[in-house]
């Protein structure tokens, strides 16, 4: 069911975006060769709890994962691209990591992600994040009241396709609210002018993913991260959005 807030729940939802953003930030700053995926997990793990907020993560166990999640984060290195389960690993130079975290501040949730090279860059990675971000920005500016879902999915893909890059669409944007995942959904490719048509009160992450070789995954042993069927690399860009009269509103916004 997709619910539209007020413009009172959606100032109250706020504080959830400050601090997802908050906690992106402080990773990134974090994320270096030689740290471990578990000491990520656990300064996102000490700021919510120093925050008073709730992980939407670590009791999560959807259809889709094999158990309940565990952690607070999800850390996806190189062929890793979503749903990366913190392990016992050692960044390397070189590596591309993408971290999404979702939390709640006053029973609101919000939910983001980034990713970063660590170290010494290669020019495809830094190419498929950007390609990331620029469709990020493109799907958000296509989301103005009077538009369709559609709208904010052919952005998004227009992006990645010039970019040469396919696009997979078994995960993608979707409602936020009081829960982190809701109605409706938002693929990364579709058809501009098709699907629901968007209205003043309408909160959603836009989450383009996008890989460097195919639009294929498989899931890996651990029973939840998802990585590229050809091995090759990818990267994520998230925020969460509100629509409003005066245009999408980044409530996740860094910075």
């Amino acid at each position: 069911m997709i619910e539209l807030k007020t413009p009172q729940e959606i100032e109250a939802m706020r504080p959830a975006g400050r601090f997802v953003a908050s906690v992106l930030t402080a990773l990134k700053e974090k994320a270096a060769v030689g740290v471990n995926l578990l000491e990520l997990d656990a300064l996102a793990h000490q700021m919510i709890r120093d925050a008073g907020a709730t992980s939407c993560y670590i009791d999560y166990h959807p259809s889709f994962g094999a158990s309940p999640f565990g952690k607070v984060l999800c850390t996806s290195v190189n062929d890793a691209v979503l749903h990366g389960l913190p392990h016992d690993y050692v960044l390397r130079d070189g590596d591309l990591l993408s971290v999404d975290f979702a939390a709640a501040v006053g029973g609101w949730v919000s939910d983001a992600a980034l990713s970063v090279v660590v170290g010494t860059p290669r020019p495809e990675d830094e190419k498929v994040i950007t390609t990331t971000e620029h469709a990020l920005e493109a799907g958000i500016a296509a989301a103005q009241v009077g538009s369709k879902i559609g709208d904010i999915s052919a952005a998004i893909a227009e992006v990645a396709h010039a970019a040469g890059y396919r696009v997979n669409t078994q995960f993608g944007g979707h409602g936020v609210g009081r829960t982190m995942h809701g109605d409706p959904h938002v693929p990364n490719d579709g058809r501009p002018g098709r699907g629901l048509r968007l209205q003043p009160g309408l909160v959603i992450a836009i989450e383009p993913w996008f890989m460097q070789g195919t639009d294929e995954i498989y899931t890996d042993r651990d029973g939840w991260t998802l990585r590229s069927r050809d091995g090759s690399r990818g990267a994520h860009s998230e925020h969460t959005i509100a629509i409003t009269p005066d245009g999408p509103l980044v409530l996740t916004a860094r910075g």
